[in-house]
């Protein structure tokens, strides 16, 4: 992957953006390319809806500053008693900011961010569930199987480049995971092609999607969710990146065909 700090999901509004500035207790390997960083601070208590334990939606996401530059990541946990947020990190080396920066994380560092944002939770009346990205939606996808209830049924299907990719699920027992193994990154049909195939419900439109990941492997799901005539008010989905694109370029193509998923 040359870039997974980038994603075409909408900052929340100026209004909504207090930034909160917080503290690195722990950083911890998650996999071989995912890196978790858990911070605390007193002003996440006003974090989102204060009404809430944690936050509504399974995909919330954060706008990370570093210096000029914002990097948008999904929320892993977070807890509001404990004034606690977790973020998990896809990291390649020295590749990009957000990536490297998690890698040399200490505890004692300063993060800080703005958010939350985020739309997304399971529908708990859906017959069947499909939870699907690359590594970059793993964060969110975990999330949400956590939230499942316990009769859901379903599949969470997850491109990775190498086994060492895979992370601990715990998933309900009629969710199938699958840990699809990519041996060419450049092949954005590969994960569309494991949906093609996936045990679907003969009634498509009670199930629920969520799809989100590269651009170009996002397009080639949307193509087929519309094939497979999956409701479109059934479907979250949007590229959290796009290989090859640094932010800047990322951004500026989203409003642009090349950037469109739908």
């Amino acid at each position: 992957m040359t870039n997974t700090e980038t994603d075409n999901r909408t900052a929340p509004s100026r209004r909504q953006r207090p930034v909160h500035e917080l503290t690195v207790v722990r950083t911890e390997p998650i996999g071989r390319h995912l890196v978790r960083v858990t911070a605390e601070g007193e002003s996440l208590a006003t974090f989102g809806d204060p009404d809430l334990p944690g936050l509504a939606a399974t995909d919330s996401y954060v706008k990370l500053q570093f210096g000029d530059a914002t990097r948008t990541y999904t929320v892993r946990s977070f807890d509001r008693a404990a004034r606690r947020i977790a973020i998990d990190f896809v990291v390649h080396g020295d590749e990009g900011l957000a990536g490297p920066w998690a890698q040399r994380a200490q505890p004692g560092d300063t993060m800080r961010l703005m958010g939350p944002g985020g739309a997304y939770s399971p529908d708990h009346g859906a017959a069947w569930h499909l939870l699907t990205g690359d590594l970059s939606a793993v964060p969110a996808i975990t999330t949400a199987l956590e939230a499942l209830p316990g009769d859901a049924r379903g599949a969470a299907i997850i491109e990775v480049e190498t086994d060492d990719d895979r992370v601990d699920l715990r998933p309900p027992a009629g969710v199938d995971v699958r840990w699809a193994v990519n041996p060419d990154v450049t092949d954005t049909e590969f994960l569309a092609r494991q949906i093609a195939v996936a045990h679907w419900p003969a009634d498509r439109t009670s199930a629920q999607v969520f799809a989100h990941g590269e651009r170009e492997s996002i397009k080639a799901i949307r193509k087929v969710l519309r094939e497979l005539e999956v409701p479109r008010e059934r479907i979250s989905i949007s590229g959290y990146w796009a290989r090859g694109r640094a932010e800047d370029a990322f951004q500026a193509e989203k409003r642009q065909p090349i950037g469109q998923i739908d």
